[in-house]
């Protein structure tokens, strides 16, 4: 569940890349690694319009690190999810919780600075506020070198851009981008909670982990989520304010997958 420590400028591998994904997905099976995806996509023309290079890149910098990292299992339920017809809204939002995971700049450009901004009723993200967390950053120790000008100016356009991809904002590459109401998708809330659950984390854990704050909510705001999933039957929580216990009705990621996609047909 922990984010990579150094910030890097994989981003540019393809931001958010959310097509790309899917098509990955349901080329990927289980026990592929990411060269014999990335042979596979090659093969297929799946992106055709790129060079074999380029789609070796994108399996390599961006697919792998976000879903391959467990030996495969993350990429195994979103497959599941996908190929169940799980709504492409849910994907997307699932897409940028792993692309988070895998890259802590974005994470925490998220955490630090889209979601102040929001709060604040900010109209926009500017290139320019991306620039001063990129400087932060340097200042802070957050890159194993220092970056130069170019690599600072294209990074927070990379940043911009992927909560662009995600759904974060909208609008022109060109001019500052409209923040966007972006809230978290039931199904996703299901999702994490389980995946969190069996990541061996304690309840009290799952509710206080730092992925929620991605999507803008704190523990107290957790504990409401999970109390509307306990409404459905997908878990039972019992919370004050120093404990947390959560009864979990569904014993691995595969039944919870069943549900989320019973859940949207009902």
């Amino acid at each position: 569940m922990s984010n990579a420590s150094a910030y890097t400028t994989q981003l540019q591998a393809g931001l958010g890349m959310v097509h790309e994904t899917l098509d990955l997905l349901r080329l990927w099976q289980p026990g592929d690694s990411a060269a014999r995806l990335a042979e596979k996509a090659v093969a297929a023309g799946t992106f055709s319009r790129a060079t074999a290079r380029r789609a070796r890149n994108i399996v390599a910098e961006m697919f792998a690190p976000r879903f391959l990292s467990d030996a495969g299992r993350s990429a195994c339920c979103l497959k599941q999810l996908l190929e169940s017809g799980a709504n492409v809204e849910d994907l997307k939002q699932l897409f940028f919780l792993y692309a988070a995971r895998a890259q802590s700049i974005f994470a925490d450009f998220v955490t630090d600075v889209y979601w102040p901004c929001y709060s604040a009723n900010s109209r926009t993200l500017s290139r320019a506020e991306a620039e001063a967390f990129v400087r932060r950053a340097l200042d802070n120790g957050k890159m194993q070198k220092r970056w130069s000008e170019t690599t600072i100016r294209r990074v927070s356009g990379y940043l911009i851009g992927c909560c662009s991809d995600f759904g974060l904002t909208s609008g022109s590459p060109r001019t500052d981008r409209t923040i966007t109401r972006f809230t978290m998708r039931p199904n996703a809330a299901l999702y994490l909670a389980y995946d969190l659950h069996f990541a061996g984390l304690s309840d009290a854990s799952v509710t206080r982990h730092s992925d929620w704050r991605l999507f803008g909510l704190e523990p107290v705001e957790v504990i409401g989520q999970m109390k509307v999933l306990s409404h459905e039957g997908h878990l039972l929580v019992q919370a004050t304010t120093d404990l947390v216990h959560i009864s979990w009705k569904y014993f691995s990621m595969e039944e919870c997958i069943r549900a989320v996609t019973q859940r949207q047909v009902r």
